[in-house]
């Protein structure tokens, strides 16, 4: 068996799919990516999942903004990605390192008002104090939007870009606080048919 160590690179990843529920599903897509500026990332689309890396604030910012220009078409988008920092099996291939740390996208997607509901599965597997820095963070998170607990996750009512800007807030402080390697799960809902009240499960 191989002895593999975190690895002490900055690079973070994010691995995601978005899914319009729409017959327009194609145009919201492309619509998205092509006005998103991904010029500080390295970002790959196959027939699964689009693969961006690069800085953690790069990643997050490309990711957002991405979810929030195909949200903000009104149709019901469903939103899936992993957040990744430290994988052992990293390398330092098909990457961006952009030198700055200006997020070149926020400024056109920060006066969008989009609600959403979302769940998130945070996973520090390079050791560290997590728990209480996830409790912290969770904590100071109430701010800015709804939080209930939900099996295996926790979810997120709000704004959307509450939501990430929470996101990207906990995922930072996990890593602050000692975890080598940091591992997110995120689930996000806009303009569901449920929140519209349209779905009865009774």
């Amino acid at each position: 068996m191989t002895n593999q160590q975190c690895s002490e690179s900055q690079i973070a990843g994010c691995s995601f799919s978005i899914h319009p529920m729409s017959d327009k599903f194609i145009e919201i897509i492309t619509g998205a990516l092509k006005v998103v500026d991904s010029s500080k990332v390295w970002m790959k689309t196959d027939a699964v999942t689009t693969t961006v890396r690069g800085k953690m604030i790069h990643v997050f910012d490309v990711t957002k903004a991405i979810f929030m220009h195909a949200a903000k078409t009104g149709e019901h988008v469903a939103f899936q990605a992993t957040y990744s920092l430290g994988c052992p099996g990293d390398s330092a291939g098909d990457v961006y390192m952009a030198e700055d740390e200006i997020p070149v996208n926020i400024k056109h997607v920060q006066t969008i008002k989009q609600p959403a509901a979302a769940k998130f599965s945070l996973y520090p597997l390079g050791g560290g104090n997590y728990m209480n820095v996830i409790m912290e963070q969770i904590e100071s998170m109430k701010r800015h939007v709804n939080i209930s607990h939900s099996h295996y996750s926790t979810r997120l009512d709000g704004e959307s870009m509450s939501i990430f800007n929470g996101l990207e807030q906990v995922f930072q402080a996990t890593v602050n606080g000692g975890s080598s390697h940091t591992v997110m799960t995120v689930s996000i809902s806009a303009n569901s048919p449920s929140q519209k009240g349209v779905i009865d499960n009774e």
